[in-house]
C-alpha cells in the first residue's frame, strides 16, 4: 500500500504564495504521474495540474495556469506544488494523487492513490 503525505497548506492572504510538498513512497514514485487536486467547501474535487514520471511533461487547469507551478524531486520521492498570486478562490483543501500506468498523467484513468489532504486558506 502506497503512502502520500501532504504538507505545507495554511492560512494566507490574498496575493500571497504557498508551497506544498507531497511525499511518497518509493514504489509509488519511481514510476507513476503525480497530481494535485482539490476540493473546496460543497464543490467537487477538481484536477489541478500534474506531471510525468520523469518531470518532463506538466499539466494545469486553466484556474491556475501562469500561477501555479508543479514539480517533482524524485531523490526525495517528493512532488511539490508552489502557488502564486493566490486568490480568494483556491480556498480548498488540496489533495496529493498518484496514477499508475504509462508514466503520465491521462484523465481517462483513475487515481491509484490519494494523500490525506491539506487545507489551503486565502484570506482577504
Amino acid at each position: 500500500q502506497a503512502q502520500l503525505v501532504e504538507s505545507g497548506g495554511g492560512l494566507v492572504q490574498a496575493g500571497g504564495s504557498l508551497r506544498l510538498s507531497c511525499a511518497a513512497s518509493a514504489r509509488v514514485f519511481t514510476s507513476y504521474a503525480m497530481g494535485w487536486f482539490r476540493q473546496a467547501p460543497e464543490k467537487e474535487r477538481e484536477f489541478v495540474s500534474a506531471i510525468s514520471w520523469s518531470g518532463g511533461t506538466t499539466n494545469y487547469a486553466d484556474s491556475v495556469k501562469g500561477r501555479f507551478t508543479i514539480s517533482r524531486d524524485n531523490t526525495k520521492n517528493t512532488v511539490y506544488l508552489q502557488m502564486n498570486s493566490l486568490k480568494l478562490e483556491d480556498t480548498a483543501v488540496y489533495y496529493c494523487a498518484a496514477q499508475m500506468g504509462n508514466g503520465y498523467y491521462s484523465s481517462n484513468k483513475p487515481i491509484d492513490y490519494w494523500g490525506q489532504g491539506a487545507q489551503v486558506t486565502v484570506s482577504s
